[in-house]
């Protein structure tokens, strides 16, 4: 399956699949994403992510929680020490790619330059969504 970003107009750019981590470079964002195909878009599916940027003391993890929330996903948002912040969060693959996209836009707080991700089946190990 390949979903396209078009969150950000006028922008240019291409994702590199390697080993099912998908590295986007989101100063050249906009290009076709390949993430599994799960058999159902209303299966349970996980996404991990680290967000690099200016993402740190801009209210970055709160509105990440807000928006994962909303659209009733579960998880953890997470600041790492090297000013990164770390990303977890599990739900239907529809939900987990609206999410995906909010990620990658220009709606975030502070500045994403770089989101590095991955894939996989869900867990369940989360009942909530929380701030680390």
């Amino acid at each position: 399956m390949q979903y396209s970003n078009a969150s950000r107009a006028g922008t240019n750019g291409v994702a590199d699949v390697l080993r099912g981590a998908i590295i986007l470079d989101l100063a050249t964002n906009g290009g076709m994403i390949n993430m599994p195909d799960q058999n159902s878009s209303a299966e349970n599916v996980r996404l991990t992510a680290r967000v690099e940027g200016i993402v740190q003391a801009v209210g970055f993890r709160y509105w990440t929680q807000r928006e994962a929330k909303e659209l009733g996903l579960i998880g953890t948002v997470s600041n790492n020490d090297d000013g990164s912040v770390a990303v977890v969060v599990e739900g239907p693959q529809h939900f987990v790619l609206q999410f995906r996209n909010w990620l990658r836009s220009d709606r975030t707080p502070g500045r994403v330059d770089k989101v590095e991700e991955t894939s996989s089946p869900a867990t369940g190990e989360f009942k909530d969504f929380w701030i680390m």
